[in-house]
């Protein structure tokens, strides 16, 4: 039974490209591995962008430094 974690922050992401995500995390894994798809289970975590860090700094602080750039 695979079970898939995908953590993504949460930026307006729309029901279908979440769809579209378990539609082919489900696929690569029949195709790659063999698995069935009813035995396989994909969460998706939205993290809220301050709650998300990277490069020293939270997300929101990055996405400034990038925007002023």
């Amino acid at each position: 039974m695979p079970f898939v974690n995908v953590k993504i922050t949460r930026d307006g992401v729309t029901a279908e490209q979440k769809a579209q995500i378990v539609a082919e995390i489900t696929m690569t894994l029949q195709r790659v591995l063999g698995k069935r798809p009813e035995h396989t289970h994909i969460v998706i975590d939205e993290v809220d962008p301050e709650n998300w860090g990277y490069a020293g700094v939270l997300t929101t602080e990055y996405r400034q430094q990038q925007g002023s750039g």
